[in-house]
């Protein structure tokens, strides 16, 4: 109980303050001529990728791994570094941190590296979205990559690069991404408004989930996000919902959640639930495995 208490005023702040940019609100992207917001990379990476999630996408994950290397002193980390530095990082990451996608280069690393100067390390975020025809997915290089050898090496159809596509002014790869013009998530205010910053991870998703019934009386649920982010995560299921606290209860049923999902605190006004991961890492497991009870379906 003492430690609840004492973790209470570092969660309160989260909600409060980190992440609550409602003093200053994340700019909408501008439209497209067809009046779809087009894609902008000034954006947190959560958000400018949702420009390029077709309309009819059912969830959304996405690793911001400038964040990553961040949380382990590895900023500068880049295809340039030794392959022992780099393999390091990876294994620290697998283990410690909230990665939600996998590093999709990693498999083909050795080739685009040795072939074409560049790979995995120099990914700054990545994105994959769920669609009922199919998955896709978006990957943002650093701006020190050369462009003209990642056309090389979709040309040459390296590993997940065949069938992809390249936006070399935005140093950007997909593959099932939205065209410019075509609908898009990002036209979605019920879902922009659950994605405000920047995280390790984040996790957007539309609906709810089926769950153990219960004697709470839920509101229905049309979408929710989870961003984590170092030790803290973030729950947002929409402002001003009455069962926020019934939802933020329920972790309690579900063991594999109250084990990394510890400490919560809620702010029904904002309709966030704060928590401290105990596993990072394991934590990301949970959300991409949908052991998520405050989404429970009303």
């Amino acid at each position: 109980m003492l430690s609840a208490l004492l973790a209470a005023p570092a969660l309160l702040a989260l909600l409060a303050g980190c992440g609550d940019h409602s003093s200053a609100p994340t700019p909408e992207p501008a439209p497209s001529a067809s009046g779809a917001p087009r894609y902008d990379g000034s954006l947190p990476p959560a958000r400018a990728v949702m420009a390029l999630v077709p309309a009819d996408a059912t969830s959304l994950a996405v690793t911001d791994f400038d964040e990553v290397k961040a949380g382990f002193g590895e900023n500068e980390l880049s295809s340039r570094d030794p392959v022992a530095e780099r393999s390091a990082f990876w294994r620290r990451a697998d283990r410690g941190a909230p990665m939600l996608t996998p590093g999709l280069l990693r498999p083909a690393d050795a080739a685009l590296t040795r072939r074409f100067g560049f790979g995995a390390a120099d990914v700054a975020w990545e994105a994959t979205f769920t669609r009922s025809d199919g998955n896709g997915w978006v990957i943002r290089l650093a701006d020190g990559v050369r462009m003209a050898k990642v056309k090389q090496a979709l040309d040459a159809g390296v590993g997940p690069l065949a069938n992809a596509r390249v936006d070399v002014a935005d140093h950007l790869l997909m593959r099932a991404a939205a065209e410019p013009g075509q609908p898009n998530w990002a036209a979605d205010p019920t879902l922009t408004a659950l994605v405000d910053t920047t995280a390790a991870g984040t996790y957007v998703a539309r609906g709810c989930l089926e769950g153990a019934p219960g004697t709470e009386r839920l509101q229905p649920l049309h979408a929710y996000a989870v961003s984590l982010a170092s030790t803290l995560a973030t729950a947002r299921l929409g402002a001003d919902r009455e069962d926020l606290f019934a939802r933020m209860h329920r972790g309690r049923r579900l063991p594999v959640f109250n084990r990394v999902f510890t400490h919560p605190v809620a702010d029904p006004a904002s309709g966030r639930i704060g928590y401290r991961m105990a596993d990072p890492a394991a934590a990301a497991e949970v959300v991409l495995r949908r052991q998520l009870p405050f989404a429970v379906c009303g």
